[in-house]
């Protein structure tokens, strides 16, 4: 017989009988978080520490402002009449997947009164051991679309640059696939880190073998969150590397294969 290891169950905060969450910041017209504006909710806690992140004030677990849905709905339904038909709420982070219970309990009252929800995330948590996988299945039921960031298609680039390997993430992508959720894929485009053509092609390779991928969107690695490592005492070890010429990153939209994607144009 064989035995599934299930993964140790983390006390889930609560308050008023519903799940709180650790928010760091909201965004009321999100343009770049999904389809359409968006109401963003940007959640605290990451377990990567991705070298090139902008965000670092993001890492921490448990701090923030504490939230129930019902505060994160109180704030984003007052711009509902702005969202059109195809935006709605993004849960973004730091690393959502952390605080899972309470994405379930928010989509899942998003969805009853019509509200289109999507996932922005690394996938650094994801597992198939239980009972996490569960949940995610169940999360799933109620997530309309995901955003996707690969930071690096070499596991063990990928542990340089963030201090995880990748096989899990690559896992995710794949059973998204399977059960053909609509998927953006990001890449972060950087100097010396990911801008090489090998690991690019690889890349591009990979994302053609996924089904469910309706847009694969290069991001130009940026220095606009390196004064924040300076006044939070934090090393940046990407100190002196410049964003990527224009060039360069024509180069990864042509061997990542952007303009193959185009199912976002029909959302």
């Amino acid at each position: 017989m064989v035995y599934e290891r299930r993964i140790h169950e983390r006390k889930v905060p609560m308050r008023d009988g519903q799940i709180l969450g650790y928010v760091h910041s909201t965004e009321s017209f999100g343009a770049v978080d999904g389809p359409g504006i968006r109401f963003v909710a940007f959640m605290q806690g990451c377990n990567m520490r991705c070298q090139f992140c902008h965000n670092p004030d993001t890492w921490k677990k448990n701090v923030g402002s504490e939230m129930t849905t019902d505060e994160i709905l109180e704030q984003a339904l007052p711009y509902r009449q702005f969202w059109g038909e195809d935006g709605g709420i993004t849960l973004s982070g730091g690393e959502i997947l952390l605080q899972i219970e309470f994405a379930i309990e928010l989509f899942t009252k998003c969805k009853k009164i019509g509200i289109n929800t999507c996932l922005d995330t690394c996938g650094q948590p994801f597992t198939h051991r239980q009972p996490w996988f569960s949940k995610f299945e169940k999360l799933m039921e109620v997530t309309d679309i995901l955003l996707v960031d690969i930071k690096h298609i070499n596991s063990d680039e990928h542990r340089k640059l963030t201090g995880y390997r990748n096989e899990n993430i690559l896992e995710m992508c794949e059973y998204l696939s399977a059960i053909n959720k609509p998927v953006w894929i990001r890449h972060v485009l950087i100097p010396q880190r990911t801008d090489f053509d090998n690991y690019l092609k690889q890349l591009g390779d990979y994302i053609k073998t996924l089904t469910n991928v309706q847009k694969v969107e290069v991001l130009p690695y940026h220095t606009m969150g390196v004064h924040k490592y300076h006044e939070m005492g934090i090393k940046y070890d990407l100190e002196g590397i410049e964003p990527p010429a224009p060039e360069r990153v024509k180069n990864a939209e042509k061997l990542l294969h952007v303009e193959d994607y185009r199912g976002y144009l029909e959302v």
